[in-house]
């Protein structure tokens, strides 16, 4: 088997480092069949979409309690460790089928007993979010409303939240019943359309207004530990995205180790320039007063209207992103059963990794049919609808199921995967290693093929000659740079990843028992 899981782990591979693109290159192209139809772009654009929500709009107010200089600082950190989250799940899927990655595919193979476990808490937090977003609508809509129309304060269901959560559960039903993510891009273009209008907004009031009194903003200073550290989940659950990694993974085309950097790069990046931009400019504008909604705080105007109808359509064509993977995770759950793995002996001993495996289904989760997608999908659909009508703010609850779920998936859950199935010992990590080595043989063999064909042609043999002689120096300089660091991160020794990865899961733990206790103690005080 020649596919993307078995792209070399970096590791017992010590001395391979000239095969190593050429082994990418050829996993490129062979996949069995297995292969996902989804461009790097439109990979980026649904991610970034997951990434960048309404969370955005309370960047402004983190650095009111961090500063300036800490807050950029803690933009960045919690943007670099859920980017090694993402990488970590993409070495991860080298372990498995081209097609078959997901959350319960690894927990199967590396603790099965906690597979339910996992895949419960993706559906509880995805879930929350998606309830969520519905509560926005309803809450948002009339005021929405009654900015472009103050006639419609005369008509009384036009202000009823629930009937707006009704009406656009019209567009959220079709939207969550398409199978495959990437048939997500274009609802995923206009949601970021629509945060990109909010950037703008926020950015012409820092370029028109008055700014807040210098004295009442923070650049070095911040407000202490306590107000720090109950921003620190806001900043650390804006870049919570890895719910949907594993299905990026499955339905991209080209899934290189430099092309799936890519995906991650762009996406992380720009979420962090979005992050940094509307942070800093709206917490300009306001200084220590702003809230969290920053749009709230401008005045009534058709500006405002639209920034708030902006956000409106951000967090309907969010929803169905949070419906795959919670669909994905519920299936799974409803699917295990105790004792249902055997102990690994070996890479074809688990059904998840056969080279035959069965064709990639949602969310990498093997086939499901058409009448169990359809009840999923329906009871989801279903239960957030009754719970948007029921409960007017979910903010205690979604605070506790984001301390839990987002730190799980983003830190603990990559984290803790990888550490346990790179283990050198590991039968999946012996067979990844083998499979290697006789893709090395392969390639070494026609390279020699084209070496004796290159050695017949004289002329390409003096035109070789030439070119390395103009670039003997520089040439060489360059060829030990690139031996240091790779763009794909192939450069990375396993042993040092490891560490990475049992380091992440230890952070994770530290930040879930953090957030608990401020949410547990901090806001029953307030």
């Amino acid at each position: 088997m020649t596919t993307y899981s078995t792209i070399s782990d970096g590791s017992a591979s010590h001395g391979r480092s000239n095969g190593v693109m050429s082994r990418n290159r050829i996993r490129g192209h062979k996949d069995g069949g297995q292969g996902g139809q989804a461009t790097t772009i439109s990979s980026v654009v649904n991610l970034l979409n997951t990434i960048v929500g309404a969370g955005t709009l309370a960047m402004p107010s983190v650095m009111s309690h961090m500063g300036i200089m800490l807050g950029v600082l803690m933009i960045v950190w919690s943007g670099m460790t859920s980017a090694l989250g993402l990488y970590l799940q993409s070495r991860c899927s080298r372990y498995l089928d081209r097609g078959t990655a997901s959350f319960f595919a690894l927990s199967q193979i590396t603790y099965p007993n906690a597979a339910v476990i996992f895949d419960a808490a993706i559906a509880i937090k995805c879930f929350g979010v998606g309830v969520s977003y519905m509560i926005i609508i309803g809450d948002l809509m009339p005021g929405v409303v009654l900015g472009f129309s103050s006639g419609a304060a005369d008509i009384p269901f036009l202000l009823d939240r629930n009937f707006w959560i009704t009406a656009f559960m019209l567009l959220i039903i079709p939207l969550s019943f398409l199978r495959r993510l990437d048939s997500l891009k274009y609802t995923s273009l206009v949601a970021l359309v629509s945060i990109g209008y909010l950037i703008v907004l926020v950015v012409y009031h820092f370029a028109v207004d008055k700014h807040a009194d210098p004295r009442s903003i923070r650049v070095i200073q911040w407000g202490g530990p306590v107000e720090m550290l109950s921003s620190l989940p806001v900043v650390v659950f804006a870049y919570t995205c890895h719910q949907n990694m594993f299905s990026i993974l499955n339905e991209l085309k080209d899934n290189s180790p430099s092309s799936v950097i890519g995906v991650v790069g762009l996406s992380i990046g720009s979420a962090a320039s979005i992050y940094t931009l509307v942070a800093i400019t709206g917490y300009i504008t306001f200084g220590n007063a702003v809230v969290g909604n920053i749009v709230s705080m401008y005045p009534t105007g058709a500006a405002s209207t639209i920034g708030k109808a902006a956000i409106v359509i951000l967090v309907t064509f969010s929803v169905p992103l949070q419906v795959h993977p919670c669909r994905a995770s519920l299936d799974a759950v409803l699917k295990w059963r105790p004792n249902r793995s055997q102990p690994a002996t070996g890479r074809s001993a688990s059904p998840l990794l056969n080279t035959g495996a069965a064709p990639r289904g949602d969310h990498g989760g093997g086939n499901m049919s058409d009448l169990r997608f359809a009840v999923l999908t329906t009871f989801i659909l279903i239960l957030a609808y009754i719970t948007a009508l029921s409960v007017t703010s979910l903010a205690r609850v979604l605070a506790f199921v984001g301390s839990t779920g987002s730190t799980s998936i983003s830190f603990i859950l990559p984290g803790l995967f990888y550490y346990k199935i790179s283990d050198p010992d590991s039968s999946y990590h012996q067979r990844l290693v083998k499979e290697d080595d006789d893709i090395d043989e392969e390639s070494s063999s026609d390279a020699e093929e084209t070496a004796a064909l290159a050695q017949s042609t004289t002329s390409l043999r003096s035109a070789a000659s030439v070119a390395s002689r103009r670039s003997s120096h520089s040439g060489t300089h360059r060829w030990r740079w690139q031996r240091k660091f790779r763009w794909d991160l192939e450069h990375i020794q396993h042993a040092h990843l490891r560490r990475l990865s049992l380091g992440l899961a230890i952070y994770g733990m530290v930040v879930m028992a953090v957030c608990l206790v401020l949410n547990i103690f901090f806001t029953v005080s307030h």
